[in-house]
């Protein structure tokens, strides 16, 4: 049985996630709190919170402040925020400041709840959107000085830059593996593989190094 902290000054925002959850997982254990202080609250007193539901701009948060003093303060729950800021920079900053996700307030329930999967199934969630969006021009040149070198490309077996394309697509690695027809497993070492060949820490780099590549270039070959 799951335990989230729903944390969001909108009560009907609270009262719609919870549902959400509660479609997908009957038995979760839900929390609430509607500021930054009371979620650091229920975070200290409930340890064993498997999930921290984030909401950018509640009372306390100061924008990205307030994850940051959370994840100081609770760091070994995960945090997702949730949000209606749709900027790819303020994505990829909670990312960066220790978010395993970021999920925007419109995404249709369905989206939201495997979102929601992804990250309860310890992997991270990033709206594939945004990211592949262009953003402003200082975003661009930031795209640009992140992406991935042709000869690293070229260095993927076509299976690998399949499940790069899926990857990037802000696929799980279970649904990469369904749409493969391939073994879960199978997936996890072609990831690892992959992020060895493009020279990457981990999962995040690699979809957003991978933004804007035009994956049919590389696959005809």
């Amino acid at each position: 049985m799951y335990k989230l902290l729903i944390a969001d000054d909108h009560p009907l925002f609270r009262e719609a996630i919870a549902d959400v959850i509660r479609a997908r997982y009957a038995d979760a254990d839900i929390l609430q709190a509607e500021d930054l202080e009371s979620a650091a609250e229920q975070a200290e007193a409930h340890d064993d919170l498997d999930l921290i539901l984030l909401d950018l701009n509640m009372p306390g948060m100061h924008g990205l402040n307030g994850l940051m003093q959370l994840r100081n303060e609770a760091p070994t729950i995960p945090v997702v925020i949730i949000s209606a800021e749709e900027d790819k920079n303020t994505v990829l900053q909670a990312m960066t400041y220790g978010a395993v996700g970021f999920i925007i307030k419109s995404l249709p329930r369905d989206k939201m709840t495997q979102a929601l999967e992804q990250v309860l199934a310890g992997q991270v969630y990033l709206p594939s959107d945004v990211i592949r969006s262009s953003g402003s021009s200082s975003s661009r040149r930031r795209q640009d000085e992140n992406q991935i070198p042709p000869e690293m490309l070229n260095s993927l077996t076509r299976r690998q830059l399949l499940v790069l394309e899926r990857m990037a697509s802000g696929e799980s690695n279970k649904q990469i593996a369904y749409n493969l027809c391939i073994a879960e497993t199978t997936v996890k070492a072609h990831v690892s593989a992959i992020l060895r060949k493009l020279n990457v820490h981990n999962r995040i780099q690699a979809v957003l190094s991978a933004g804007n590549i035009d994956f049919n270039q590389y696959l005809k070959r």
